[in-house]
C-alpha cells in the first residue's frame, strides 16, 4: 500500500530594520520588532491558527489513520512565546496526540549548512532539538535543513548526529529516469533520503489558486485520484504551512480543501505515514550522489543555491557573516553571538535575489524591502555596524 508522506515547514525570520546609527543597542538596534510583531499577528490569524485547529480536527476524526510531520524554526517558536502562547499551546496537542512527528533543522533557518566548517551548523542543530524538548518534549529523529539544502556532506553530518532520516528536493537531473516515490540511501553513509514530489507538491502549495491551470480549481478528491494512480512506496508532499491561509487566502478555498484532504486520500486506500515510519517500511532503492559541491535545495525552478548566492550582492553579504564567525565567538558575548546567528538566516539573503520576474515577486514576499538592491545596501549597513561593535568588545578584552 503507498504512503502519503506530508511535511510541513513552519518559518517566520526576524527582519531587518532599516538601519541608521542610533542610541539603540542590543537585538532591536537591528531587527524590526513591531514590523516583526505585525506580520507574526497577521499570519497567525490568516493561517497559524485556524490550520492547526483544522488539523487537529482531522487528528480527532480518524486518530491514527491521519498523521503528518513538521518542523518549526526556532525564531517562529520565539516569536510565539512572545506573541502568540495559543499557538504553541496547539503545538503542544500536536505532540500530544501522537500523531505528528516533528523534525529538526538549523534553529535559525539559517545558510549555516553552506559553511565548510561544521560548527557551527552542528550548533543550531543542538539548539533546535534542545528548544523543541523543553518546549513541546520531542527528540526528532529526522532532519530537515534550511530550505531543503542538501548535499553529501551535509547527509554524512546529520548522519553522524544520529539522525535515521534526511528529507531533499527529488531534483530530476539528480534522480534521472529515477522516482522520487521510494526511500533512498544517502552517498557514503546510512542515514535514509525522503525525495520530494514537486509534482504533486506544488499542485498544492504553488498552482492551487492558479485560474491559468488547466487543473484549476484543485478539489481533494481530485488530488487524491492523482496520487492513487501511483503505486510505488512513498509519496512525499512537502510544503510550506503558509500555504492554507496565507499564499493561498482562505476565500480560495483551500482550507475547505485541506478539511476533505484526509478523507479522500484514505477512501483510495493510501495511508498517511511520517517520515521515521516511511524509513521503517520501505527498504532504500538505490543511494544518492549529489556531491560535496553540488548543493540542492527546493527554492526555484533552478533548485540549487541561487535563490540566495546567486549574485554578488548576496555572496557579499554572506562572506562577511561567515567571516565575523570566529571574531563573534572570541567575544563571548551571549547577545552578540544571538545577533550573529540571526544575521545567517536565509531570508536576508532571498530578499536580495534578482533572478527573473516570476521568481522575483516570491523573492519580494514578505520583505520590508522594495528592491533585492535596497535589502543589500541594508543588510551591508547592519553588518558593518555590528562589525564594529564586535571588534570594539574586544579591543576592550585586551
Amino acid at each position: 500500500m503507498t504512503s502519503v508522506c506530508m511535511y510541513f515547514q513552519i518559518h517566520q525570520p526576524y527582519r531587518l530594520r532599516w538601519f541608521w546609527p542610533d542610541h539603540s543597542s542590543g537585538f532591536n538596534r537591528y531587527f524590526d520588532e513591531p514590523k516583526n510583531r505585525e506580520i507574526f499577528e497577521k499570519v497567525a490569524n490568516k493561517c497559524y491558527r485556524p490550520t492547526n485547529n483544522i488539523l487537529l480536527d482531522a487528528i480527532d476524526s480518524h486518530k491514527s489513520d491521519f498523521k503528518y510531520s513538521v518542523s518549526i524554526t526556532g525564531t517562529l517558536l520565539n516569536q510565539c512565546e512572545q506573541w502568540g502562547e495559543d499557538v504553541i499551546d496547539t503545538f503542544k496537542q500536536m505532540a500530544d496526540s501522537g500523531c505528528v512527528e516533528f523534525l529538526d533543522e538549523t534553529n535559525y533557518h539559517s545558510l549555516a549548512g553552506l559553511f565548510k566548517d561544521r560548527t557551527e551548523f552542528i550548533e543550531e542543530i543542538r539548539e533546535h532539538r534542545d528548544l523543541l524538548f523543553d518546549l513541546l518534549k520531542v527528540k526528532p529523529r529526522v532532519f530537515r535543513n534550511t530550505e531543503l539544502l542538501y548535499n553529501n556532506s551535509i547527509a554524512k553530518t546529520v548522519s553522524e548526529l544520529g539522525y535515521r532520516a534526511i528529507l531533499a528536493e527529488g531534483v530530476e537531473h539528480l534522480l534521472g529516469w529515477r522516482s522520487p516515490n521510494y526511500v533512498y540511501k544517502a552517498m557514503n553513509c546510512e542515514i535514509a533520503v525522503l525525495m520530494r514530489n514537486f509534482k504533486l507538491s506544488d499542485d498544492i502549495g504553488y498552482r492551487f489558486s492558479a485560474k491559468w491551470w488547466n487543473e484549476y480549481p484543485l478539489t481533494a478528491d481530485k488530488w487524491a485520484s492523482w496520487a492513487a494512480e501511483m503505486k510505488e512506496d512513498t509519496i512525499n508532499i512537502f510544503m510550506d504551512y503558509e500555504t492554507f491561509g496565507e499564499h493561498h487566502w482562505e476565500d480560495t478555498g483551500i482550507h475547505h480543501f485541506l478539511r476533505a484532504f484526509p478523507d479522500e486520500v484514505i477512501k483510495r486506500k493510501l495511508t498517511f505515514n511520517t517520515p521515521s515510519e516511511v524509513v521503517e517500511m520501505y527498504r532504500p532503492v538505490a543511494e544518492i550522489d549529489v556531491g560535496d559541491f553540488s548543493t540542492v535545495s527546493w527554492a526555484d525552478m533552478e533548485r540549487d543555491t541561487s535563490a540566495w548566492l546567486g549574485n554578488d550582492m548576496q555572496r557579499r553579504c554572506f562572506e562577511e557573516a561567515k567571516l565575523l564567525e570566529p571574531y563573534v565567538k572570541k567575544t563571548k558575548d551571549d547577545e552578540l553571538i544571538y545577533i550573529w546567528k540571526h544575521l545567517l538566516t536565509s531570508d536576508h539573503y532571498y530578499y536580495m535575489c534578482t533572478k527573473w520576474l516570476g521568481d522575483g515577486d516570491v523573492h519580494s514576499y514578505f520583505s520590508i524591502h522594495s528592491s533585492p538592491f535596497d535589502a543589500a545596501v541594508n543588510y551591508m549597513a547592519v553588518i558593518m555596524d555590528f562589525k564594529a561593535k564586535v571588534f570594539k568588545t574586544l579591543s576592550e578584552m585586551d
